[in-house]
């Protein structure tokens, strides 16, 4: 049997550090406002020259870097995101022609903040399947690009970045052991944006309107994923057959301190074994997972061996969990 093996890991960061204090222009006191409500600090943005393809491209050539392997040994590379740098073509493919990966197909993916972990599910597939033996998967967003920086219960939330993870196929037990991806397309219009598409396309009575901007009605995804991650925790780890508390680590979607709070309470799992790194980055999207994986393996807390659990959740409604081991 084919298991796909994480062999990299790679990041792509904005440069220009956002702390809570750019948004004194919406709230009194906004630092600690922000803190108190989502446990965020600052966050990251591109420049204005900059699209999601620069974050992703980044990525890929420090994951390249870290396995030690030219972009040519690549079969596949997909782009898991939900902004795009254009409606066509796939970011993958610009992403293909910056790192001259000449023997892979690429294309886009988009679960929304669920992404990368759908594009790694699938990768997997490819994987057993026998359709490629490399894949490159890459989660990158740039949110900057579409808030509504007049509303402060999103704009303050969201942060730009991408995070890369490379797939080889290995006889070895290792790698992706088990996973779900699941959705609830009666819950889409909780988080969308309105105007972006053949539905309602961008005019200018729709930007009048703001509503070429992102929207997301917070209470009610913050009650589905209070109840969602729980249930991918029980779903992952028994499909494995282990147990929760098994597990070494857990690298949850990083929306909001408040909800990982919510589930170290009705898990009873500790909060040591939630990696994140959401007070520096804020939410970024199908980047969020990918980046804490990659800081992680790089400074030594998932080790060769280590047992964890990544999960995303996010628009459509979406959600997912792999159980990895190093």
């Amino acid at each position: 049997m084919l298991y796909s093996e994480i062999i990299a890991t790679g990041s792509g960061l904005a440069e220009r550090v956002i702390p809570n204090d750019f948004f004194s222009y919406l709230v009194e006191d906004a630092d600690n406002w922000i803190q108190s409500r989502t446990g965020i600090r600052e966050r990251r943005f591109v420049h204005p020259h900059q699209a999601t393809s620069d974050l992703a491209t980044d990525a890929a050539k420090n994951a390249l870097l870290q396995a030690g392997m030219d972009a040519s040994e690549l079969d596949c590379i997909i782009v898991a995101t939900s902004t795009p740098d254009m409606s066509l073509p796939a970011t993958a493919c610009m992403v293909q022609k910056n790192i001259a990966a000449k023997n892979a197909f690429a294309f886009d993916m988009n679960s929304v903040c669920s992404s990368l972990v759908f594009g790694i599910d699938t990768a997997d597939s490819f994987i057993k399947a026998g359709k490629c033996r490399t894949a490159m998967v890459i989660g990158a967003d740039t949110y900057s690009k579409i808030l509504d920086f007049n509303d402060k219960g999103s704009c303050p939330l969201f942060g730009d970045g991408a995070g890369a993870v490379i797939l080889r196929a290995s006889e070895k037990k290792t790698g992706l052991l088990s996973s779900m991806i699941k959705s609830d397309g009666s819950g889409w219009e909780l988080i969308q944006v309105p105007s972006s598409g053949s539905r309602k396309p961008v005019t200018a009575e729709t930007i009048d309107n703001k509503e070429n901007f992102f929207y997301m009605e917070g209470k009610k995804v913050f009650i589905f994923a209070t109840d969602i991650i729980p249930k991918i925790i029980e779903e992952v780890t028994a499909k494995a057959g282990i147990k929760p508390a098994d597990l070494d680590y857990i690298i949850p979607h990083q929306a909001n301190l408040r909800i990982i709070d919510h589930i170290t309470k009705k898990t009873g799992l500790a909060r040591e074994k939630f990696l994140l790194n959401l007070d520096r980055f804020g939410n970024t999207a199908a980047a969020s997972v990918g980046l804490v994986m990659d800081e992680n393996r790089r400074n030594g807390t998932i080790k060769p061996g280590s047992l964890v659990l990544v999960m995303g959740f996010g628009g459509g409604l979406s959600w997912g969990g792999l159980l990895i081991q190093f």
